[in-house]
């Protein structure tokens, strides 16, 4: 028997197709499941430090995503902002996928970005 992830099931990893993100909320906080142009999934906060978009209606370009309202980029693996006007990173969870089933633990933040509630 294999333990079961951190974090709570948020959604199924065949939901997030290649290139795009998808919307979730791991306890009412918004989180971005995205899987980036070879596959792999990441988890980041939803919410653009800029302004308050949602990243996961954004574009997807290898590890990047891109904010639909004023266009900065994210780094899906560390959070950073790499164009303006965001300055500030945002947060990065620990993902898992066990069973087919994507878990976000939102209480392991992986880069310096504030943990939820704590802005």
């Amino acid at each position: 028997m294999t333990a079961t992830p951190q974090g709570r099931p948020v959604c199924a990893a065949e939901d997030v197709k290649v290139k795009h993100a998808v919307r979730v909320l791991v306890d009412d906080y918004p989180v971005a499941v995205v899987r980036d142009s070879d596959g792999e999934l990441h988890a980041l906060g939803d919410t653009c430090s800029h302004e308050d978009y949602s990243l996961a209606e954004g574009d997807v370009e290898d590890c990047t995503i891109e904010c639909w309202g004023h266009g900065s980029q994210f780094d899906l693996r560390s959070g950073e902002p790499l164009s303006l006007p965001a300055f500030e990173p945002v947060p990065v969870f620990a993902l898992a996928v066990h069973d087919g089933e994507v878990y976000v633990d939102i209480s392991t933040v992986l880069n310096g970005a504030p943990a939820p509630g704590t802005n």
